[in-house]
């Protein structure tokens, strides 16, 4: 089975929720940290608030954070609502497609049973299991000898 850019970013965006809670991330910084397109981000962010994962709020001190502990949310459930619109086959879609073996296709049941057992596996990890920190953290270095010693703190790359 292979995930959309949209549920990959989807994902990310809330394994860093959970990294830090209780903070708003806004999505330009976000989509920066993560170097992924701000427009992207900000659709990814609106599927995730209409369906209950994460809330928004406006304004300047506004941004988004995870609607329930991250300890609540489970990679399946996110990807159950990223992945809505995606069909693994032709024939799983409302249609049927055009596939002309599906009145006697023995194929479609195993892979909707296999797609539900990736489902259920994903369900088993939390967002809490999987969380990273923002990559961006204070780190104290001893400073290079010949400076007179002591330390210094600057931004340093976390990953």
């Amino acid at each position: 089975m292979r995930l959309t850019s949209f549920t990959d970013f989807g994902l990310r965006a809330l394994m860093r929720l959970a990294g830090d809670p209780g903070c708003m991330l806004n999505t330009g910084d976000l989509a920066r940290e993560l170097g992924v397109s701000r427009n992207h981000l900000t659709k990814v962010v609106q599927a995730l608030a209409a369906g209950g994962l994460v809330v928004t709020r406006r304004g300047t001190r506004g941004g988004f954070e995870l609607a329930r502990s991250a300890d609540e949310i489970t990679l399946g459930d996110a990807v159950r609502l990223l992945e809505s619109n995606q069909t693994l086959v032709e024939c799983f879609r409302d249609d049927g497609g055009s596939c002309t073996l599906t009145a006697r296709c023995r194929l479609k049941s195993r892979l909707a049973a296999a797609r539900e057992a990736f489902l259920i596996e994903l369900d088993a990890t939390t967002l809490a299991d999987c969380a990273y920190p923002p990559r961006s953290v204070n780190v104290i270095e001893p400073r290079s000898s010949g400076d007179g010693g002591g330390s210094s703190v600057h931004r340093s790359s976390g990953r």
